[in-house]
């Protein structure tokens, strides 16, 4: 009796370990012996499929979805009975950035579905959510296309956001749930979304003719290690409001027109243009070498803004970032540094505020009489 015990005990040991009685859970039979009914592709080990191939018109990258967006884009807002495209699969694994401003390479300026080349730079830009795309279309951002999901409950808001794109001539299309997801990355849409044009940047030397065409003495404002967008978009609004000429930005390291610029901007990049340096010293060397002079803002300058001899002289302001100031390089290519007498030497200013300062004290000096 011990030995069959023994023995039915190694049995039972060796049967776990075997490839599975009957009954198991992953024998595929019930206990009885029969077949295990299936799950009907509901279980935990149901492969997902990839679904049909998709037409050659919704294909990313292929000739006929470039016609297609091309079409789409250059004819108006869609008929109310005309059926909305299916967005092509995502590419998985992607990292997909979040917010109201979502940038995505993989949506070009052509189409909300063809590729950007890659390192282009011009890669389109969303404005996702209510709030944030009507703020945007009330301070004239400029716009290509306005995404309507379908299927959402309309109120004040998609309303105002439609009339605004109509009357700006921006086409209004709908889209599905899953399409406003992968063109915004995941932000939260609210059935909403905005596609901003590319900023089309002016070259440094553009703004010394648009001065000399205005019969104007230059006045210029240089942006060095700037990366915040809002930043961008409130020196923009102080030059346009002090009579500067144009903002000049780094093509590497330093905030780009966006549509968080815009907004900051309140309008004013629609009338003060912004140059791309590809090197701002050079740029800055370029533009001594044709009569400007360049003074840097900067805590420990030398002189106060408001005592700047050179300001009734052609000249390029030079601004720093908050927290480093300006570069030791840049810092070297200015002919002056300045400084904002501030009551307490522990704080800064921001870069926006800074070059409002800045400039209203230029033009307060522009403005005095000059004495014969």
């Amino acid at each position: 009796m011990g030995a069959k015990t023994l023995s039915g005990a190694g049995n039972s040991r060796s049967g776990r370990s075997g490839a599975g009685r009957a009954g198991s859970p992953g024998s595929g039979r019930t206990k009885s012996g029969k077949p295990r009914p299936g799950t009907g592709g509901h279980g935990r080990r149901a492969l997902e499929g990839k679904g049909p191939t998709p037409p050659a018109a919704l294909r990313p990258g292929h000739p006929a979805q470039r016609r297609a967006a091309a079409a789409a884009g250059s004819r108006g807002p869609r008929r109310a009975d005309e059926p909305a495209a299916s967005p092509p699969r995502a590419a998985r694994g992607a990292a997909a950035p979040s917010g109201p401003f979502a940038r995505r390479d993989a949506a070009p300026p052509s189409g909300p579905s063809a590729r950007a080349p890659r390192g282009s730079g011009d890669a389109a830009e969303f404005v996702a959510g209510r709030n944030s795309v009507v703020e945007s279309l009330r301070a004239a951002v400029p716009a290509a296309v306005l995404y309507v999901g379908t299927r959402v409950q309309h109120d004040e808001r998609i309303s105002e956001a439609i009339k605004l794109a109509a009357d700006r001539g921006v086409a209004v299309l709908e889209a599905g749930p899953v399409e406003l997801d992968r063109l915004t990355g995941g932000a939260l849409h609210q059935g909403l979304a905005l596609r901003v044009r590319p900023y089309d940047y002016a070259h440094p030397d553009d703004l010394l003719t648009r001065a000399a065409d205005a019969g104007q003495l230059p006045l210029i404002v240089a942006l060095d290690g700037v990366t915040d967008p809002r930043n961008l978009g409130a020196v923009a609004r102080s030059a346009g409001a002090f009579g500067a000429h144009g903002v000049v930005v780094p093509s590497r390291r330093g905030a780009g027109v966006t549509a968080g610029a815009w907004k900051a901007s309140a309008g004013a990049l629609a009338r003060v243009p912004v140059a791309r340096a590809a090197n701002l010293a050079r740029t800055l060397a370029s533009y001594q070498d044709a009569g400007v002079f360049v003074a840097g803002l900067d805590a420990a300058g030398d002189i106060p803004v408001r005592d700047l001899e050179l300001a009734t002289a052609p000249l390029v302001l030079v601004i720093g970032s908050e927290g480093r100031g300006l570069s030791r390089i840049v810092a070297r290519s200015c002919d002056v540094l300045v400084r904002i007498p501030i009551a307490a030497r522990t704080e800064s200013l921001n870069a926006g505020v800074a070059a409002g300062i800045a400039l209203y004290e230029v033009a307060a000096i522009r403005s005095r009489p000059t004495t014969p």
